[in-house]
């Protein structure tokens, strides 16, 4: 995330720190830091919610290699009650504590992979997960910073 505001899933440690070099993120004018946490699936529920996209463009999966674990919100904690829905009001977003789901990571640097049968069984089993929790396919994968670093899963692409 660039800028201020609540950012529930942000990583403020040395973890916060892995993934923002890993994933090169930087302001590309400023230089300055951004934000890096863990994929808030209650916030993309909620953008999915607005928008209807019928498939998602997951960039940078690359940058999970190498994590033993992989985190996902899949619901907040406010004021002592689990929620599954997108807070409307910002300052109840600022009170929220994600509550994870772990999946198994994955050791093999996957820059560059253009078939998704090439991927590690824990990377197709994150996609899958993430298709699974919003209920439509992920049809394109970023596994790098090259343009051609990309999986197109014709078969799941609508229309």
């Amino acid at each position: 995330r660039v800028g201020g505001g609540p950012f529930p899933t942000e990583e403020k440690g040395p973890l916060g720190e892995k993934l923002r070099e890993a994933g090169r993120e930087y302001g590309a004018t400023t230089g300055r830091p951004r934000r890096c946490g863990w994929l808030d699936l209650v916030a993309l529920r909620y953008a999915h919610a607005i928008n209807n996209f019928t498939c998602l463009a997951l960039t940078k999966l690359d940058v999970l290699s190498g994590f033993g674990e992989i985190r996902v919100a899949v619901a907040y904690l406010l004021d002592g009650k689990r929620v599954e829905r997108f807070p409307a009001v910002a300052s109840q977003l600022e009170r929220v504590q994600p509550l994870y789901e772990s999946l198994p990571g994955w050791r093999e640097d996957i820059r560059g992979v253009r078939d998704f049968e090439k991927l590690p069984k824990e990377a197709k089993a994150y996609v899958r997960f993430l298709e699974e929790a919003l209920g439509i396919p992920v049809a394109l994968i970023g596994t790098g910073p090259e343009a051609e670093a990309l999986i197109v899963r014709e078969e799941v692409l609508p229309g």
